[in-house]
């Protein structure tokens, strides 16, 4: 009988291209009752047009186990490296998708 305690292994591939990432440094959130979507933004200073870079669509419950992923990274991290500062932007972002969240 299996121990159902053990956790099932996942191969899990990282493809070349994707591997070498997409910088972003906008993150546009909307969501709905069945998703959150987080939209992935390069926005250049002096550009007046931007593009989305990457878009993830998650679950309800996977938006919050990222959100709970993320926190205790950024803890971890900063635990090493001293607080990341936290840089107030001069205004909002120049684009509008309707009710969002950033960061």
């Amino acid at each position: 009988m299996k121990d159902p305690k053990k956790q099932q292994q996942i191969n899990i591939e990282l493809p070349e291209d994707v591997a070498e990432g997409v910088y972003a440094n906008l993150a546009i959130i909307n969501h709905s009752v069945s998703e959150f979507i987080i939209d992935f933004v390069k926005i250049m200073p002096g550009v007046p047009k931007a593009k989305v870079k990457s878009r993830v669509i998650l679950t309800p419950q996977h938006a919050k186990r990222l959100l709970r992923a993320l926190s205790d990274n950024i803890n971890r991290f900063e635990k090493v490296h001293g607080p990341i500062k936290d840089y107030e932007q001069s205004g909002p972002p120049p684009i509008n998708f309707g009710p969002t969240g950033e960061a």
